[in-house]
């Protein structure tokens, strides 16, 4: 059965505009459909954001692998790309690509993006955190849109110079991801001749700032959101690496050996506080309040080598793992970044890779490699961002210098608004992930946060659309190690989880995730629970360590 296309849905062919009667939705879902909707225009009046309306460049069949388990076999889909234009003539265009299956289940995943962003996100990538053995969303016949949010690093001299630019700014805040829905949806309306009946957003890291900004900014949007790692406190962030460069500028930067110092006593203090000794700190909270870092104080206070720290190398530590306060309150009224876990301070892309690096904070620098994740990100969000000045020498950076700018770039970019309540009222979920050992940003944000929406909503009515998971042990990427060298299970099929709540009315609970081969017949080799917060797996004391039956969620 084809179903009539709302007349409110316009598009523009020429110069005139026409509804979409002009295009037969009895033809769609096959080749000559999907090449129809090249050249077509959606006027601005059609887009919820600002903007000069949309264009599909180009559209064509593709095909993409139906089961990981069978590469042979593949689906067909109609890949459209195109732009939305900006308003001012300085900006970059807003890029985007839609895929539509030719055999669709009547719904849609909006992908969110990563890091600065300037790479188109084209929905035919695996989800996060996904198991091997799941098709991506596009075989399992859900339409998928992702965009660029509104620039192209390859045009940018360094990848955060697009926030010299108001409008390219603000598509990156929140706008682009906005004008992305309404296309994509727009494009799904005319290629099925119906809206899809539930649409999704999932991302992670950014993508999972973008999916919580969605909640907050456009809950009409979403049936259902994924928020996977997300950067909550965007800006506040910023100021605890302002801090600590200051700190490792003055003898205080610990250098690979002394974070491998550090782990070792985390782990004597915390490894089992979990009930088992494998080089997971799943009690995270509990760890925070168990091990102080001055059990490694160096004899005086000063630096006498790599298996102590000095007393400026503690205070970093602590600066590193202890709440921040800020010196004024950001959007929503939040006072402080919270820190830290402990957990993987020497694994790859943990506290080395993230935030201490293999020397010390340097600018201007002749090279980025060996400098920190976070002191990058930190060096370009203050020189473009903030400062709006490429040659600014962001160790000099004061926070209450540019306490105005800092205070809208938190109104723009920070995802921190409690108050869920529209979105729940038009029946949305929300499933929020975090990691426990996570040194890009804090899964104590996503904490934080959770604790201000059931301040807000009370405990009862979160339990009806939220659901908040933590993996212990694993860092921002969903990677972890135990002391046996193997990896932390961290894979589980969210999209299914929340499709099922979304469609069916199906609940989540504590779910299992895994470790499993990447390539067929994706054995499993290892699992876990995946607790709802504040429980966390704790092992019952017996059993196999390498199955979740072994393991309870309890508080912690």
């Amino acid at each position: 059965m084809r179903f009539p296309i709302s007349a409110s849905l316009r598009i523009s062919a020429g110069i005139g505009l026409l509804t979409l009667a002009g295009f037969n939705p009895a033809m769609a879902q096959n080749a000559s459909s999907c090449a129809a909707l090249a050249g077509m225009k959606i006027d601005a009046a059609q887009i919820g954001a600002a903007s000069g309306g949309a264009v599909i460049a180009s559209a064509e069949i593709q095909t993409v692998v139906a089961d990981p388990a069978a590469p042979g076999a593949t689906r067909e889909y109609c890949k459209v790309l195109g732009s939305v234009a900006p308003i001012d003539p300085a900006a970059p265009p807003v890029r985007f690509e839609v895929n539509l299956p030719l055999q669709w289940n009547g719904k849609a995943v909006q992908y969110g993006g990563g890091g600065t962003n300037g790479v188109l996100i084209t929905g035919l990538a695996p989800l996060r955190d996904a198991r091997a053995d799941t098709p991506v969303p596009v075989a399992r016949g859900f339409a998928t849109w992702g965009t660029d949010s509104g620039h192209d690093n390859r045009q940018l001299a360094e990848p955060h110079a697009f926030a010299l630019n108001r409008e390219a700014l603000t598509n990156m805040a929140y706008a682009a991801y906005k004008k992305t829905h309404d296309v994509g949806l727009r494009i799904a309306t005319a290629f099925y001749g119906r809206a899809p009946a539930k649409t999704y957003f999932y991302g992670g890291s950014e993508g999972g700032r973008e999916a919580m900004v969605m909640a907050q900014r456009y809950p009409a949007d979403f049936d259902a959101i994924v928020s996977a790692v997300p950067v909550v406190n965007y800006t506040g962030i910023n100021l605890v690496e302002a801090r600590l460069a200051q700190l490792e500028q003055n003898g205080g930067w610990l250098n690979p050996q002394k974070v491998k110092a550090l782990k070792a006593a985390v782990n004597a203090a915390c490894d089992r506080l979990d009930g088992l000794a494998d080089g997971v700190i799943s009690a995270y909270e509990k760890c925070l309040a168990s091990f102080d870092p001055a059990v490694l104080r160096c004899a005086g206070g000063a630096d006498t080598g790599n298996d102590c720290l000095s007393d400026v190398q503690i205070e970093a530590d602590r600066v590193v793992h202890r709440p921040l306060p800020y010196p004024f309150p950001f959007a929503n009224g939040v006072t402080s970044f919270p820190g830290w876990t402990y957990g993987s301070e020497d694994q790859p892309g943990g506290m080395i890779d993230s935030v201490t690096g293999m020397r010390p904070p340097s600018f201007p620098s002749d090279s980025e490699k060996g400098q920190a994740v976070r002191w990058t990100n930190y060096s370009g969000f203050v020189r473009y961002f903030v400062a709006q000045d490429a040659t600014y020498n962001p160790l000099d950076f004061s926070a209450k210098k540019f306490a105005p700018r800092l205070m809208e770039i938190s109104q723009l970019f920070d995802a921190t608004n409690p108050d869920l309540s529209a979105f729940a009222a038009r029946g949305g979920k929300l499933v929020i992930k975090g990691n426990g050992a996570d040194y890009q940003r804090s899964v104590l944000q996503e904490i934080n946060y959770y604790r201000a929406v059931v301040a807000r909503m009370g405990q009862a009515r979160v339990d009806q659309f939220i659901r908040f998971y933590v993996t212990p042990g694993v860092n921002h990427p969903g990677n972890g190690l135990l002391s046996s060298g193997d990896p932390v299970p961290a894979k589980v099929d969210l999209l299914g989880v929340l499709d099922a709540w979304a469609e069916s009315g199906k609940t989540p609970g504590p779910l299992v995730q895994v470790t499993q081969d990447r390539r067929p017949p994706f054995t499993i080799s290892a699992s876990r629970p995946m607790c709802r917060y504040p429980e966390f797996p704790r092992y019952d004391g017996s059993g196999d360590p390498k199955q979740s039956s072994s393991f309870s969620c309890t508080k912690q």
